[in-house]
This record gives structure tokens, sequence and C-alpha cells, in this order.
């Protein structure tokens, strides 16, 4: 995949390594697997076929975590146990003198502190902790991503012999309908989603958590569906709740913060008729459904699995030492907040406002078809440059392509002498402010309100606009024909996009 191809996603602003890798130790599932670790590093730990630990060191395991008394105590430490062993913290070495044997507490190895945990114990730098962290959410996502045999089989009854346990040649496993890829799909898309929201949403990226239901429906709903059907609402009712069994694997990781889903709703859905299906009251407690959030350190290990996958995933500030032209470049698929940021940091690394504007003023001009959006993001980005900035646009008054908005930039902040643009400066601006609004946003409501104004400020529009010297002129009458709600101005778009056509062939 060429860099021009990756998909890219916007910037996320993460702590410093050292602060997420304090988190990551920090982490519970993390933290019970060194703990074990160190434990077994003392006094090698007697261990099944697996290098699973036996009863009685499961018990005292669970002991020193401080969890003997926790109904989910076993399993977690059983967890962190598994953990420890699958990332290399603990070394299992088999007997060789011990016979074979299907007995589930019998001894059969022994296990230690393995190179990992000797990589922890020394001078370990942040870096080091991070990865053995990715290594361990790694194998814990696929965990999340396999359902069990209980849930798969559903009715047990027949595969499960007279000790309780399911037995494995009862199993058909070709007949189960379980598709690895589509399980580890979902899950990816919903993390992929959730780390969407958080540098998209001002409110999730300060915090706040993304309630179960929305973040379902958001995999789920498609976007030009209205009002959801029947059949898609409990299509987005099954997804809540398998993300619901997920992210209670995922939160110990130190990646999500969770509240799980009340356990009393199943109960109430259970007890409703059938015409008589319980709903969230107007100001039901939202948080019953599940609420959800990436942490810090989620982010940056959703963000580094987006790395290895040739996902871009910029960090703020990546662009600070890079040119005009790139900024400008990656500033046009920005979010609002984070392009302020790393606009802000790109002129904080360099000594002269009035060279920076220049050099930004110079990288916005173009016919390309990525002009219009990089004048655009030029013209948001020389609003931080503050006064320094002044002289520079001064000197492009004159400029076919820049004279427009130097003009916006100079009366916005309050310049005087600034002289009035001339009628083909004033149509060339308004296709090309619509022409970066199309390349950028696509076609919001937001749109169509400044066509409309447009329309109505100028009169005879249409005529004067299909005349700019435009290479864009006849694509944004045509979206201008598509998007005003007057049938009879619409049609007056596309002719005037039909002659803007003609004039300017190619």
């Amino acid at each position: 995949m060429s860099g021009d191809d990756r998909p890219t996603m916007p910037p996320v602003r993460l702590p410093s390594e050292a602060e997420l890798a304090r988190d990551a130790l920090a982490a519970p599932l993390f933290a019970r697997a060194v703990s074990l670790a160190r434990w077994a590093d003392e006094k090698p730990v007697p261990v099944g076929a697996g290098g699973e630990l036996l009863a009685d060191g499961l018990a005292e395991a669970a002991t020193r975590l401080g969890l003997i008394a926790d109904p989910e105590g076993t399993a977690a430490t059983a967890e962190a146990w598994n953990l420890a062993v699958d990332t290399g913290l603990l070394e299992v070495d088999e007997d060789e003198d011990a016979e074979p044997t299907l007995e589930s507490d019998e001894a059969v190895g022994t296990a230690s502190g393995g190179g990992e945990l000797a990589r922890l114990t020394g001078s370990v730098a942040p870096a080091e902790v991070l990865e053995l962290w990715q290594g361990g959410m790694e194998t814990v996502l696929a965990d999340a991503a396999t359902p069990s045999l209980e849930d798969l089989l559903g009715d047990l009854e027949g595969v499960v012999g007279d000790d309780g346990e399911i037995d494995p040649d009862a199993v058909d496993l070709d007949a189960l309908e379980w598709d690895p890829e589509e399980e580890t799909d979902f899950l990816d898309s919903a993390l992929g989603n959730l780390y969407l929201f958080t540098l998209q949403d001002p409110a999730v990226a300060s915090g706040a958590m993304v309630p179960l239901p929305v973040l379902a429906a958001s995999m789920i709903v498609p976007d030009d569906m209205d009002e959801p059907t029947d059949e898609v609402l409990e299509e987005v009712s099954v997804a809540m709740m398998r993300l619901d069994e997920q992210f209670r694997i995922l939160e110990p990781t130190g990646m999500l913060a969770y509240r799980p889903v009340d356990e009393a709703l199943t109960q109430e859905a259970d007890d409703a008729l059938p015409d008589d299906e319980p709903a969230p009251d107007e100001e039901e407690d939202v948080s019953r459904y599940g609420m959800v959030r990436l942490t810090p350190l989620g982010l940056h290990g959703m963000r580094q699995r987006m790395l290895d996958a040739g996902i871009d995933a910029p960090l703020v500030g990546d662009l600070a030492e890079e040119d005009a032209t790139t900024l400008l470049g990656a500033l046009v698929s920005y979010p609002e907040t984070g392009a302020r940021e790393e606009v802000e940091g790109w002129f904080a690394a360099r000594d002269s406002a009035d060279r920076a504007a220049r050099d930004l003023l110079a990288a916005a001009r173009g016919r390309d078809d990525e002009a219009p959006g990089r004048r655009l993001v030029c013209q948001q980005a020389l609003s931080l440059a503050g006064d320094a900035a002044e002289p520079a646009l001064r000197d492009v008054l004159d400029d076919a392509e820049l004279g427009g908005l130097a003009r916006v930039w100079l009366v916005e902040h309050g310049a005087e002498d600034v002289p009035p643009p001339d009628e083909r400066m004033v149509f060339w601006l308004a296709v090309d402010t619509l022409a970066a609004q199309l390349a950028t946003a696509g076609e919001p409501d937001e749109l169509r309100e400044l066509i409309r104004g447009l329309v109505d400020q100028h009169a005879g529009f249409f005529d004067k606009a299909w005349k700019v010297d435009h290479p864009a002129a006849a694509d944004v009458l045509e979206a201008m024909g598509r998007l005003h709600p007057d049938r009879g101005t619409a049609k007056e778009a596309r002719k005037a996009a039909f002659k803007a056509r003609s004039a300017h062939p190619g």
C-alpha cells in the first residue's frame, strides 16, 4: 500500500511515553500478571500440561493478589497467570520425567520468572513497557473476540459428560456457526469507531463516556437511514450485548473505562410481555445500558494497531517540523480542534511569524483539485498567526488566487485601508470557498444555507459565476443545482454549470 493510498485517521493527542508506561504497569490485569511472575520467580510454581496453575497454586496465587474472597477472584487470577505466560513474564519448564496424564490437577512442570520479567526488573525504557503491554493487549483482544463453547453451543445436552465438563469429542466444530474473522472484525470496528468518537467529539475527548447503544448503532445503522427499522434495532440490541461481554474482558487491560450493562435490564426484558418491551423513559439513566470510553493508554494501543495495519494515525505535533505545503495538505482532513493544536505547534517551531505566513500563502496557491481546500485551511491557520501576518497578506492583495482570502483576513482582524475586491474576485472567492467546502465536508445542511445566502446576496449570481476562470466552477454550480431548495434556482444553477463546462472544457 503506497503512502498516498493509506487510510488516514484524525490526529490524536497522547501523554508522554513515560506516563503511558505508568498507566500500563498500573492496569489491573498487567499489574497482577507482573505480581504473579515475581511470585513464581521467588520459587518455581508447579503447573499443569498447558502451563496452568493447579488448584492449590491457584488458591495461593489468588491470596497473593488479594482476590481470594472475591467471587470472581479465581477467574481473575487465572487470567492474570495466563497473560504472564503468554507475554513471557513467566517461563514454563516441563518435567521430562513426568508421565503424560489426563488429570487436570497433576503437575507436569514448573513456571518461573521469564525473560520479560527480567527486563521489567532492570532499568527498562517506557517504550519497552508499552511494547510488552501491547503484546498482552493483543492476546486479550483475541480472547475477547472468541466466544466460549457454551455461547456457541447454546444447548449443552449431549456434549457435557458426567463430570460436568464439555466432551470435545461430542462437539462438531465444523457445524458451529462461528466465523473467527467476522468476530474479530466486529470488535475491531467497535474499537475503531470508539477511537473516532474520542477524536471527533470534544465531550468524549474531555473524558465523557459513549453510551453503548450509540456505539452499537454507529456500527449497525446505515448513515442514510432516517428511522431505524425494528429489524435494525434488534441488530443494535444484539450488538450491544456482544460488546458488553467483550468490554468486560478488555477493561482490566487498562485500555477501556467501562460501565457494564445493568444486569437487571436483561431480567426486565425477559419478564416483559411480547407487546410490552421495556424502553428507556425520557430521562432514564442511560448508563444502565452501558457506558464506555478509551483511556489514553487505549488510544495509544489502538493507534499502534492502526499503524501496524497500514493506517495513517498521526499524533498532534507530528507536523511541527514539516514545510507549509505538507502542513496544509494534512490539515484539510483534520477536525477543528486537532487542526488548531497542530497549527499552534507549527508556528511555535518557527522563528519568524511573517516568514511562516508567507510560506503558508505560497503553499496555498494552485489550480489542482486540492488547492481550494489548502486555501481554506490556510486562511484558518493564518487566523492564529496574529498581527505579524498582516504584511504578508497585504502583499498578496492583487493576487488572483489569494487576494480574496487576504481581504477577508484583514477585515476580520480590523485592518484599515483594505481595498474592496472587484466583482471578478468576489465570485472567484465564492466558487473557491464552495469548492473547498465540497471537498472537505461533502454536502451538509450548513452548505445548503451558505449556497442560499450567496445566491440571495448577489443578484444574477449564476450569470456571473459561470464566467469565473476557476477550474472547479462547473462542479460547484452543479452542486448548487443539487442543493438549492428552490427548483427554479436549482435549474438556473444547472444551466450555468453547462455554460461553465462549455466555456472552460477540461
